[in-house]
Formats: C-alpha cells, structure tokens, sequence
C-alpha cells in the first residue's frame, strides 16, 4: 500500500449540491454518485479517468418505477417531515462480476433497494427492494462482496443506534443471515454512511459520525472478520474540520478508492459557509483528499492541517442552452416527478415550453412546472429569455433561486389586478413572504430575466428589447441556506410556471437559458 500523490485539484472535485459521494473504479475508469433527496432523475453518476475531473454520463433512476417520490407511506419516520427532507438518501456504488450496483434509500416509502448494470452510461435494472428484520428507521445502505461470493449489507440503524450488517440474497434482496450490530457511536453521535473494503486480508469500516453537521467527521476500525468486532483506528477521528478555521467545514461522510498504481484517495462531502455566523446555501459538495497508510497497517485521511481540502480561485465556467433537440441536457432536474404534461421541447422547437400547473413554488409535496439546475459557484450570473403574455393575476411564470417550498426567491411575469402586464420579485422566507419589487410592462415584447450572484446577495433584474438592464431588488442568500432552511439540499436555479390552483392554457416559452461564472477583479464583478 502507497500513499496517495500530491493533490493540486481544484476543490470541491464536483461543485454544488452533490452529497454522500460514493465511487468504485472498473479499470482506469472512476464512477461516482452522490444523493438526489426530492430531485428527479434520481442519483447522477459521474465519470472520471484521474479522479480529479468529472463528467456527469447520466442518472441511475430516470423512471418512475425505480424513484417514486410523490408517495409517502404513512408507517415510516419521515412520513411527517418535509419534502425536501425525504427521497433518496445516500446511495452507495460497488461493481461485482460484471454488474454496477447503485444500493440506497428511499425514505418515502423507509426502504432500501438496488438497481444494476454492465453499463453506467445506459439504463438501470428496476428495484430490488431489501426484505429484512425490523431495524426501525434506517439509511445509509452499503453493499459489500466478500471473496467467498457473500454480499454483506450495512446500514444506520436508528432502533439499534449504530451500524447493522447482515448477508443477502443479490438477486432476490432477501436477508440470508442473522442481524449484527457491528459500530456504534465511537468519536461522535449518528454513526452512519458505513462503508466496509477488504485490504490486504483485513476487514476495514469507514463511518461517518457527528451528524451531517458542523460536528461531522471520518471514522474507521478494522477486524479480521467482517461481522468485527471492529478495533476503533488510533487515528479517529481520522478527518473532520469540527474548530478549525477552516474555508470548508462540516466534512464526513467518505468513501475509499485505490488507483491502479496503488495510490489511495478518500471522496468526502463538505460544505462551504459564508458570513458570520456562517452559512451556506451551494449545498453539501464533493471533495477528495489522500491517504496516508501507516507500518502497522492503519491509515489518515488528508494532510496533516488538512490544507489538501483548499480550494482554488473559482474557474471559469460557461453553459448556455438553446433548447434544441428533444431532451434535456443533464445538468436539469424536476422537482418530485417528471410533470410530462407540463413541458415540452418539441411544441415549439428551440424553446422550453412550459404549462402551469395548479402548483406552485409553494407547494411542498405535488408536482410543479419547475426545471432546475444546481447552482454550482458563489458569484455568476443567470438569465433567461421568456415569452409569457398571462391571462390573469393567478399565472406567472419566471426564474427562481430555490432552497425548498419554504424558502425561495423569484422574478417573473404576471398580470396585476389593475389588468397589467407586469414584472415582479417576490422573496419567501419561511412564513414570511413579500412582493418587493415590480415594474409594469409597456409592451408584448419578450422579456429577458437576470439573477446575478454572489456570495451574499442574489440580485434581480429584467430588461426588454434593447434596454439596459433595470434592477427589481435583492435577497440575502443567508436565507436560503441550509442553516436557515433546514433540509440536506442546496440552491437549485429553475424555470418554472404557475397558475396557482389552477392550470393554465397560457404558454411560457423559454427562448434560452446562460449561466456564467463571474471572476472579481479589482473589486469588480466581470462576466468570465
């Protein structure tokens, strides 16, 4: 066993809201998944040949008979909490004799599954749901192929309070050994993420403890049989930034790969506050850091003052979609479901059309006319041109930065009381919410829609035909951090429609869509 290289990568390795990375390598190949929560397709994957730079090749579940997130089953613990609380949880990627299996949780429904495949890049099998001994609540799953042909199954177990294993059935899911209780609480509280490898002959657990917090560390212990007892690492907490004064805080939650020339790297999340008290509101991210095994056989994560963990000045990055063709590109998502009737590509070809739903951004657990995109860097700008001549005060349609349903920012397009065309920017922030700004509109002319971020404000503003851009008004981006909205996602940036409890016939055609860094100079802000 070697230690890893020196790492001169930009971090985070996958920016946004990418969390619980989890990796396996086929060849000089690396794949990576990280957790979905409300979001649908389900699961991005990603493809990497160095470890460092990633290209996102798909979603694991992309049907609805693999990721139902509409129905909540009531005999769970997260029935009552939130949709942006529920969904997929943690997934875990392991490849076995041929196959890819993609393990995790649907805590909708309280149930672990796994789907497979020879092919990352295509479709994914349907569910194997895993039948098992009551275990309460439980997350986190993790598949591990022992050398004699066992697959061993590992999850959080919140009735037992730490990690559980047990052996299953790959095709069928069924348990096919008694229940073991092998990690609780060791460094920290919420034992969890358990991922299990066996290197050179020796059974190692990583487990990630703190709570998915600023608290949040890596643990690990080793045994000479997988079900333990596991011998806790000299080393614990083998990675956590808990007290530092530290850019990227609340790290945990890793995973362990081993390169072809025996190099070892560990993928982690963390997040990136801003301010005092710190926030952040881009997500948990995906970071790497290395590994450094020891002579008698124990292992670190990350340097010594874990400066491997920095990141480097924010590069320079470009998307702009026309909307040709017939799908999506992969960077977007739906919120819950995908709402077919409700957009379309090919009605007017070159535009993302949209047709509002009853729902609005509001609405916590039904389907929305909403297509999203993480946002992925502090400062850049986004815009949009629409077309949308509403009926009424009811449909609106525009561009929202969006936490969840109780916290989210928007400029749009509506009719006002007054039977006026009008352009508007409305902050929600919990139970408070607030129109703050608003122009009427002079004409039927498209109407182009701009957010320009930074780290602590999301400005917004419209400009029509020629016209300079006029700004609508602002918003904190603190108040639509995690810290402030709860959940475990990050900002999402959406096109979306509404026509508030009830369905529109009124088109919104999106003409394009450009998200672009920006890179301060000067103390100015400048289009990459």
């Amino acid at each position: 066993m070697q230690t890893s290289g020196v790492l001169t990568t930009t971090q985070p390795i996958i920016p946004g809201f990418h969390p619980d990375p989890s990796i396996c390598r086929v060849g000089d190949v690396y794949y990576l998944v990280t957790s979905s929560f409300e979001y649908f397709p389900g699961v991005p994957i990603f493809k990497s040949s160095d470890l460092f730079h990633w290209e996102q090749i798909g979603y694991c579940l992309t049907r609805h008979s693999q990721l139902d997130l509409m129905t909540v089953t009531s005999d769970n613990l997260f029935a009552n909490t939130p949709g942006f609380d529920r969904g997929i949880y943690a997934p875990t990627l392991r490849y076995h004799d041929g196959w890819f299996y993609m393990v995790t949780t649907n805590v909708n429904h309280g149930k672990h599954f796994w789907v497979k495949t020879r092919n990352p890049e295509a479709e994914w099998s349907e569910p194997v749901w895993v039948e098992h001994d009551d275990l309460g609540a439980t997350i986190d799953p993790s598949l591990f192929f022992d050398d004699d042909g066992t697959c061993l199954f590992t999850c959080r177990s919140l009735k037992y309070n730490g990690i559980v294993q047990f052996a299953v059935d790959i095709e069928t899911g069924k348990q096919s050994s008694d229940l073991g209780v092998i990690w609780t609480d060791h460094v920290g509280k919420d034992a969890e993420g358990p991922h299990l490898y066996k290197i050179n002959g020796i059974y190692y657990l990583l487990v990630a403890e703190g709570g998915t917090e600023y608290g949040h560390l890596i643990a690990a212990g080793r045994s000479d049989k997988p079900d333990g007892p596991f011998e806790p690492s000299p080393h614990n907490p083998l990675l956590t930034h808990r007290s530092l004064n530290h850019s990227v805080q609340a790290v945990g939650h890793g995973d362990l790969i081993e390169t072809p020339d025996h190099q070892w790297w560990c993928v982690c999340l963390g997040v990136r506050p801003n301010g005092y008290p710190p926030a952040y509101h881009l997500g948990r991210e995906t970071f790497i850091v290395p590994v450094r095994w020891t002579a008698d056989s124990w292992f670190s994560i990350g340097g010594e003052d874990s400066t491997s963990l920095d990141g480097a000045t924010q590069k320079p990055f470009h998307e702009f979609d026309t909307f040709d063709g017939d799908q999506l590109g992969l960077a977007w998502n739906f919120l819950r479901a995908n709402p077919v009737e409700a957009w379309s590509l090919i009605e007017r070809p070159g535009y993302l059309r949209l047709r509002a739903l009853p729902a609005s951004l509001d609405d916590d657990l039904q389907p929305i006319a909403f297509v999203g995109r993480r946002q992925q860097h502090f400062d850049c700008v986004i815009s949009t041109k629409l077309e949308f001549f509403p009926e009424n005060s009811d449909e609106e349609a525009g561009l929202t930065v969006f936490m969840n349903a109780f916290h989210h920012y928007e400029i749009y397009v509506t009719r006002t009381d007054n039977d006026r065309r009008s352009v508007q920017m409305r902050r929600r922030i919990g139970s408070l919410q607030a129109i703050v700004g608003q122009r009427d509109l002079d004409d039927n002319s498209p109407i182009i829609l701009r957010i320009l971020a930074t780290a602590d404000l999301y400005s917004f503003s419209y400009a029509t035909g020629e016209d300079a851009f006029v700004e609508l008004a602002s918003g904190e981006t603190r108040y639509l951090s995690t810290d402030v909205a709860g959940g475990f996602v990050g900002v999402f940036i959406g096109l979306y429609a509404s026509g508030h409890d009830s369905t529109s016939t009124t088109n919104a055609d999106f003409d394009w869509f450009e998200y672009k860094t920006l890179i301060v100079a000067g103390g100015a802000l400048n289009g990459s």
